[in-house]
C-alpha cells in the first residue's frame, strides 16, 4: 500500500465502492483463456496487458479482440469468470456490516455480472447494489449522489476524474496501471480488508 493515512483507524463500509472488472471479477484472465481455448492465440501473458485498451498492448487481432469483449459483456463463454483472490470473502465481511454493498461499473447491461455475483457472494442478492454507467467517465457522477468517499478502481484515468469530483480513488495494481500517480493503491483484497472497518 502506498500512502494511506485514515485518520479515523478505517473507512466506514458505507462510504465506499467498487468496480467490478479488474477489482473484483478476473476479467482480463478471462479474456486471455477465451482467446488461448476458443481462437488458440498463445503466448500472451497476464503482465502483458500494460494498456487498458487491448489493441495498444497485445498483438491479436482487432476484431477478434472486440468478438471476445462482446461476449464476456454478454455472459456468453464457458470458460468460468473467476473472482480476484479473496474478493467474494472480503466483500460478504463488508455487507454484515453495510449493506448494499455498492458496485459501480462502466459496464452497459449489468445482468450478465448480477448472475455471476449472486452465485459467488455469501449474501442476498439485495445486499448487493451495481449500477451500471456505460461509460467510465460516468461514474463519478454516481459515486457523488450516492455519497461515496472512496472507490476501488483499476482504470488509472478514472482515478483522476475521481479525485476532481471529490472521490478518494484507491487503485487496484494491475499491469495495465503502472504508470507513475498520486493515488493510493492496493495490491490484494487482504490490503481491501484492512482499509475498511469490518
Amino acid at each position: 500500500m502506498k500512502g494511506i493515512r485514515l485518520n479515523n483507524g478505517g473507512i466506514h463500509p458505507a462510504s465506499v465502492a467498487f468496480d467490478i472488472d479488474g477489482v473484483f471479477a478476473d476479467t482480463m484472465r478471462l479474456f486471455l483463456d477465451i482467446a488461448r481455448e476458443e481462437f488458440h492465440i498463445n503466448g500472451i501473458r497476464y503482465e502483458d496487458i500494460t494498456r487498458y485498451n487491448l489493441e495498444e498492448c497485445i498483438s491479436i487481432d482487432p476484431q477478434i479482440i472486440g468478438v471476445i469483449i462482446t461476449r464476456i459483456l454478454d455472459g456468453d463463454y464457458r470458460i468460468p469468470l473467476k473472482p480476484i483472490h479473496r474478493a467474494p470473502e472480503v466483500v460478504s465481511r463488508i455487507g454484515s456490516r453495510h449493506t448494499p454493498v455498492l458496485f459501480v461499473t462502466a459496464r452497459s447491461n449489468p445482468e450478465p455480472v448480477r448472475k455471476w455475483m449472486e452465485q459467488i457472494l455469501l449474501l442476498a442478492p439485495d445486499s448487493v447494489e451495481i449500477v451500471a454507467t456505460g461509460t467510465c467517465e460516468k461514474k463519478a457522477e454516481v459515486l457523488v449522489e450516492k455519497k461515496i468517499s472512496y472507490f476501488i478502481e483499476d482504470r488509472l484515468e478514472t482515478c483522476f476524474s475521481l479525485k476532481e469530483a471529490g472521490i478518494t480513488p484507491i487503485l487496484f495494481q494491475q499491469p495495465w496501471n503502472r504508470e507513475a500517480h498520486p493515488f493510493l493503491e492496493v495490491a490484494s483484497w487482504k490490503e481491501i480488508e484492512s482499509l475498511v472497518d469490518i
